[in-house]
């Protein structure tokens, strides 16, 4: 199926930490249309089995090709690292998650080969980073470290708090020691802690941030397969599958966009 280049770029997460990504995808292609789907009422993905993500997934990204979005962002780095092969196979469209931009992006900065990842414990555990940075760089050192707390204090709004920098401390503790000079935020809500967690790794450490590189890097397919949007002002909306927007305040205040009421919509 052939789609018009002011069709929109649908983008899903298992919750509303994926507006994080849209933040960035409508800083790089302003005038795209942009479908975000937050599914709420199956959040959290990172215990699930790979089967369950995948079937979840693959259920999503019809959705939003029922919509008529022409490319997926999966904007879940538990989607990205166990699901987007899938999806890739099953369509022809750019389906993009949050692993090989980050991991391109994170070989592409590191001078000394030590590269240090955080996320989840789902994230980690799946070892997705790992492998991907080690395909494009094999003597690369990848130093990966569970970060569980952060995105309880992120959705709490401690953006800004001693209690906060405690923590991103402690977990950055071993990946200092470890001399890394390349930090991969695996994990959506981190971009919200880019300032704090950049302060406590100091000026040697790059960031990496997957949601920026995951847009830079959709820009250049829409380009090359003649979809980008070229005029207008784009446009996103904003859906749920189920009322769950405590933290979509929090969201609406750092990256200083108005999301507006989410559609709750049910699957299947």
């Amino acid at each position: 199926m052939s789609h018009p280049a002011s069709a929109p770029i649908g983008v899903f997460d298992s919750g509303i930490g994926g507006l994080t990504v849209v933040a960035a995808l409508r800083t790089i292609l302003p005038a795209e249309k942009i479908f975000y789907l937050g599914d709420t009422a199956r959040v959290p993905y990172g215990g699930k089995t790979r089967e369950t993500v995948t079937r979840y997934s693959v259920e999503i990204s019809e959705y939003l090709l029922q919509k008529g979005c022409k490319a997926i962002v999966v904007a879940c780095n538990t989607a990205s690292a166990l699901a987007v092969p899938t999806l890739q196979g099953k369509w022809t469209i750019p389906i993009l998650g949050m692993i090989q931009p980050g991991a391109e992006a994170a070989v592409a900065a590191t001078q000394n080969g030590r590269i240090g990842i955080i996320g989840t414990r789902a994230t980690v555990l799946s070892r997705a980073y790992d492998e991907a940075i080690r395909s494009l760089s094999p003597t690369a050192r990848v130093i990966s470290h569970a970060c569980p707390v952060l995105v309880p204090m992120i959705e709490e709004g401690w953006l800004d708090d001693a209690l906060t920098d405690a923590a991103i401390e402690r977990y950055l503790r071993p990946l200092l020691e470890a001399k890394i000079d390349t930090l991969v935020l695996g994990c959506t809500h981190y971009p919200l802690l880019k300032s704090a967690i950049a302060r406590i790794a100091g000026s040697f450490v790059q960031i990496v941030d997957s949601a920026q590189n995951c847009a830079v890097l959709l820009r250049a397919r829409l380009v090359a397969q003649g979809l980008a949007a070229s005029e207008g002002e784009g446009a996103l909306q904003v859906s749920l599958t189920d009322n769950s927007i405590g933290f979509l305040p929090v969201l609406e205040r750092s990256l200083q966009i108005q999301f507006g009421e989410p559609a709750i919509v049910q699957l299947g």
